[in-house]
């Protein structure tokens, strides 16, 4: 009946002073002050009441008050203890706890036999390597220079090379972890694994109670990193982990615990030869010759969202539907989508390894998946000389103006890592027939003209340097 009041506590020392405050008798450091939530009416001048009615209340409030203040300063002496406690430990944020271990890897046999793609064993190492078989040869790039000048090309190609990591921020941060208390520890942000290959989950602990076996089951998706692990908690339990976006779960009981990955590849350098001792290179013109340097001039001009890219000797017919590569273009993040040239598709998938020296790159035969939304279509690294294609995006990669010919995997090569490639079979364009010539003026211009579409044994040097240097490769298979 009196309205709503404020209860104020304050701590004070052996002097307490308030100003028209109830003073706990006996306690001295404890002051507890009433005010009305309207200070304009005072707290016992609400509704009208009697002056006795109020002093009443105010002397069943002051044994209400003596109480509250008894309870409240125990209660405060209590806490003042346990601050002084707490505030003498020092929290450390990123050590873990002492007796709990790292995760281990299991044995290197074990990991060869799980996580193998394509005869690629696709697992971070100190060192990858590109193994010749019966299937697929295999190229070292440094081979290329004479022994005396690749020294010289090293130290200028690293330069090129840490100047490239400054401008795209690379290497990375170390990813985020949560240290156990879900009782999971965790990465928050910074996980990042490239198409189908397998990382060690940074930071990841279980300090739950003990079983023999543990399981982690989330939704199936078609982007997958495995990890296999031994955990030193469970008696080396072998416990395999396949993860899935997005994002990744794990979950004990009530527990649970959620991270992203990143799944991408690293975008391939292309770096600049200034070549021996020159520090900078001017943009001095230079005219270039080939196919390269005329597709370059020809996007150029392009002014439309798309570009279709055909040869001259390719002919529309009833199958030529491009607009159903304009459809998969609309509707999906792919930016260049192929078709078939009589049912040629010429897919190809790129593995990239990365290690310190440069990185490995596997070229193999075939797709990874189909495409979402598009059951006829796939993904894949590399597609037919018919495709379809973000102007921008082809422009942003462009056509390297040194390479003259036979140069169409080159250009695939510098878009790993900017260019999602899809590939549609069943848009199909023809091919000029070919059939032996006649005229023998003709046949001299034809015997003339393949010797052009070949490489020469020095363009095939330059070009193995060329990927050594400018996109920092170490070999291929």
């Amino acid at each position: 009946s009196v309205g709503k009041f404020h209860v104020e506590m304050a701590y004070r020392g052996p002097e307490c002073v308030c100003g028209n405050s109830l003073r706990s008798a006996g306690v001295g450091d404890l002051c507890l002050e009433l005010r009305s939530a309207d200070p304009a009416w005072g707290p016992f001048a609400a509704h009208g009441r009697s002056r006795g009615q109020g002093l009443r209340f105010l002397q069943l409030l002051k044994i209400s008050v003596l109480i509250l203040g008894f309870s409240v300063v125990g209660f405060m002496l209590r806490g003042v203890s346990l601050q002084a406690v707490f505030s003498s430990l020092k929290p450390e944020l990123t050590s873990p706890a002492q007796g709990v271990q790292e995760l281990k890897l299991l044995p290197e046999e074990h990991l060869r036999n799980l996580f193998t793609y394509d005869g690629i064993w696709l697992f971070p190492k100190n060192q990858c390597k590109c193994e010749a078989n019966q299937e697929q040869g295999s190229y070292n790039f440094q081979d290329a220079y004479s022994q005396s000048d690749l020294p010289a090309v090293n130290v200028r190609r690293q330069a090129e090379f840490e100047h490239f990591q400054r401008r795209e921020g690379l290497p990375r941060p170390l990813p985020l972890l949560a240290q156990p208390n879900l009782p999971f520890g965790y990465p928050v942000h910074g996980v990042e694994v490239m198409p189908l290959h397998t990382v060690p989950i940074p930071g990841l602990q279980f300090e739950g109670p003990n079983a023999p076996v543990y399981e982690v089951s989330p939704p199936p998706s078609p982007f997958a990193l495995g990890v296999l692990s031994s955990f030193p908690q469970l008696h080396d339990t072998a416990c395999a982990l396949t993860l899935f976006l997005p994002p990744v779960s794990l979950e004990s009981r009530s527990s649970v615990a959620k991270f992203p990955v990143t799944i991408r590849n690293p975008v391939i350098p292309k770096l600049y030869d200034p070549g021996p001792g020159k520090a900078l290179v001017l943009g001095a013109p230079w005219w270039h010759s080939g196919w390269f340097a005329g597709r370059n001039l020809a996007v150029s001009q392009v002014t439309t969202k798309y570009v279709l890219w055909v040869d001259d000797d390719f002919l529309f017919n009833d199958e030529t539907k491009i607009e159903v590569l304009v459809d998969v273009l609309e509707k999906t993040e792919l930016d260049v989508v192929g078709g078939s040239v009589l049912g040629n598709v010429f897919q190809f998938k790129l593995l990239l390894e990365q290690s310190e020296n440069g990185a490995c790159l596997h070229k193999r035969t075939g797709f990874f998946q189909p495409l979402d939304g598009f059951p006829s279509c796939v993904v894949t690294s590399g597609v037919v000389n018919f495709f379809l294609a973000h102007t921008e995006r082809l422009q942003r990669v462009g056509f390297d103006p040194r390479l003259q010919r036979v140069a169409h995997s080159e250009f695939f090569i510098d878009g790993l890592g900017t260019l999602l490639v899809g590939s549609c079979p069943e848009v199909t364009i023809g091919h000029q027939s070919r059939s032996p010539v006649a005229d023998s003026e003709l046949a001299a211009l034809e015997k003339t003209y393949n010797t052009y579409r070949a490489n020469s044994l020095a363009q095939i040097q330059f070009k193995l340097a060329l990927h050594y240097f400018k996109n920092h490769l170490q070999c291929a298979t």
